[in-house]
């Protein structure tokens, strides 16, 4: 048994964030009803059609193991509909902008009214209140407003990270949010109102950061792979061309490092080197010496003595080194899902049961279970033909 078998989510979502919270309780069980608009349904599908030329990646990715109901909310009958499914859900989970669901009459103060035991997640860019609260919140805006690109770049040139993190960042807290109201809703029996915001996510994974910054007063550097308080912690030149990321995260490490592999013992010691403080110091010194050993080494000869030292690394691997790595391939992590496009490859969810698998069910097709859901809710075939033909339903 999966640990959400018997929940049921209902989902009035879009794009990133909210799909990739509804997605992991899709995975764990959940039975998540995807509420999309009739006129092309959320806008993630047509992104792009990387997907065999007729599906969007970002779809692709999020909203396996769903079922789709397209409904026209502008309409009575399709709110009407909305409400009917939100009465028998466990979670209603929406990102629309601020203030339009409850505009619709779905705000969480009038739904947990009705329904005590509801769980509503509502998700935002900035969150219900303050300044921001109706400003345009996408990904890459968030991640500048929040101080994620600051952090992230060259020290000449900030960039934004190249998954989506603040979406990513959101759905994680949307997901957990949902679990500790599940389970407190267990105990209680009472449902909750839980509000989740982009922004306020990236600024608690800013942690270390703006901590850095309150305290001493001074913004960390941007250093590519490096880190701006540790050394050394950063990608190292190889004979054939491939950088290895080096990263010594204690003094341990560092004696690890220089007696092992760089074949300078003394430096273990030396008051110059022997401290994380020292080094940082002296960052510029200390990372020519590793340079001037790694640079004569192969990729995988320097990878072998670092492993054998047990000094912490990591080879620079692109989306196609990920695709072949023999972690995955080992372990097992790839699956097959239906889709509007055919058998899809997917990758496992990184939550790992011993005792039950992932769901990895089809991704939808827009409306495909419309139908099904409305006969559950009592509408007769003449009843949806006629939704249909008026557009509320699709």
């Amino acid at each position: 048994m999966l640990p959400l078998e018997g929940v049921t989510v209902v989902a009035l979502e879009q794009a990133v964030a909210a799909p990739f919270a509804s997605r992991q309780l899709a995975d764990l069980g959940a039975r998540v009803i995807k509420v999309e608009r009739v006129d092309g349904g959320d806008f993630a599908r047509a992104y792009d059609a990387s997907v065999k030329g007729a599906l969007g990646t970002h779809f692709a990715w999020l909203n396996r193991s769903k079922e789709s109901v397209a409904l026209d909310l502008k309409q009575p009958g399709g709110r009407t509909i909305l409400a009917q499914l939100i009465a028998k859900a466990d979670v209603f989970l929406q990102n629309l902008a601020p203030g339009a669901a409850a505009r619709l009459g779905f705000g969480a103060e009038a739904l947990r009214a009705r329904h005590p035991r509801l769980i509503v997640i509502d998700m935002s860019g900035y969150g219900s209140r303050g300044p921001y609260r109706d400003k345009r919140a996408y990904d890459m805006l968030v991640q500048a407003e929040a101080g994620l690109v600051s952090v992230t770049g060259t020290p000449e040139t900030p960039v934004k990270a190249g998954s989506p993190l603040a979406d990513i960042a959101a759905g994680m807290y949307a997901f957990s949010g949902a679990l500790a109201a599940l389970v407190r809703r267990g105990t209680t029996g009472e449902g909750a109102s839980v509000e989740v915001s982009m922004f306020d996510a990236v600024a608690e994974w800013m942690g270390q950061a703006i901590y850095a910054t309150r305290y001493t007063g001074e913004a960390p550097r941007r250093s590519a792979l490096g880190h701006p308080v540790i050394a050394p912690y950063d990608a190292y030149p190889t004979s054939d061309g491939e950088d290895v990321v080096i990263g010594v995260q204690n003094d341990r490490q560092w004696a690890a490092l220089v007696t092992g592999v760089l074949g300078r013992a003394d430096l273990a010691s030396d008051p110059g080197y022997a401290t994380n403080r020292a080094r940082v110091g002296n960052r510029t010194e200390v990372d020519a010496l590793v340079v001037s050993v790694t640079a004569g080494m192969t990729r995988a000869e320097l990878v072998r003595r670092l492993d054998e030292a047990g000094v912490p690394n990591a080879s620079i691997n692109d989306t196609h080194g990920l695709l072949a790595h023999p972690q995955l391939a080992e372990r097992d992590r790839w699956r097959t899902v239906g889709s509007p496009a055919g058998e899809l490859p997917a990758i496992l969810p990184p939550i790992t049961f011993a005792d039950t698998e992932a769901r990895m069910g089809p991704i939808p097709a827009l409306g495909e279970h419309t139908a099904a859901v409305l006969a559950e809710l009592g509408y007769g075939a003449a009843t949806v033909g006629r939704l249909r033909s008026a557009g509320t339903v699709a």
